[in-house]
């Protein structure tokens, strides 16, 4: 088989592990699909945007996001993007994640990830070749996760009111005044919210504009610029909320290995 750029053009090729390597121009979108095989998403430059029916996830550069096998999922560009993917068959997949999760890449799992994608699709799996996919395989599933993603609620008036906090993260409209919104009292809506999201409102949006902040720093906004144009007053008040929510600061994220970032804060539930 030659070397296609099509993620459904791998997922019944005669090996556990599938890998392919493609560039999309900014503002390119992947309409809702799935995947029989499990799919690693690895962002080698650029900024990405997936969402499932569960949660939007940003996966910035040198990170990468796990979609499991039949998770429907919509990939949005926010720039010139280079990805690397991997495919992992059915019978490989017992120790990886079960839902969606974006985790940190080591400089030991990026290389090979990269060199997988120049491998032969139908890879000799006794040789070296097969053991590069192996070592993979071990590697995604030893990566630590990170909070780059939102819960979304299922009922379809708190869904409009996140939607429009995703389009706007820096409005600054009450929480009373999106109560009013969706004909709700303010008890109703907080209790509701934490039902279907597993977070407060205040937390949620708070996590919205700090994703939207990586989006932006990602792709070289200074931070000064990006922490007034998603919402905060001050930098100084952005930097310490990023380097408790994503254990460094918003300064060094991308300068510093993955692995060498500390344990974040976990997000409020």
């Amino acid at each position: 088989m030659g070397r296609s750029t099509k993620g459904i053009d791998y997922q019944n090729v005669p090996r556990p592990v599938a890998a392919l390597s493609d560039e999309y121009p900014a503002g390119y979108v992947d309409p809702r699909h799935c995947h029989q095989r499990g799919q690693l998403l690895y962002a080698v430059a650029g900024v990405t945007l997936v969402v499932t029916d569960d949660a939007s996830y940003i996966v910035p550069p040198q990170r990468a996001l796990w979609v499991p096998a039949g998770v429907w999922h919509e990939v949005q560009c926010r720039n010139a993007v280079s990805v690397r993917t991997i495919y992992v068959d059915a019978a490989s997949c017992v120790k990886m994640p079960t839902v969606c999760r974006v985790i940190e890449v080591s400089s030991l799992l990026r290389e090979l990830v990269v060199e997988a994608a120049n491998l032969p699709v139908e890879y000799d799996e006794t040789g070296r070749d097969g053991r590069i996919m192996t070592l993979i395989l071990d590697e995604i599933a030893s990566m630590t996760a990170t909070p780059l993603h939102v819960p979304m609620p299922q009922n379809q008036k708190l869904l409009q009111v996140c939607l429009a906090i995703l389009g706007d993260p820096a409005q600054n409209d009450t929480l009373d005044d999106w109560a009013e919104s969706t004909c709700m009292g303010r008890r109703t809506f907080t209790r509701l919210f934490r039902k279907e999201t597993g977070m407060s409102f205040a937390a949620w949006r708070q996590h919205v504009r700090l994703l939207e902040a990586m989006s932006r720093l990602a792709t070289g906004h200074r931070v000064t610029s990006v922490a007034f144009d998603v919402g905060y007053n001050s930098s100084s008040a952005f930097t310490a909320m990023f380097r408790r929510t994503f254990g460094a600061a918003p300064t060094h994220y991308f300068t510093q290995d993955p692995a060498e970032v500390l344990t974040p804060d976990p997000v409020e539930g």
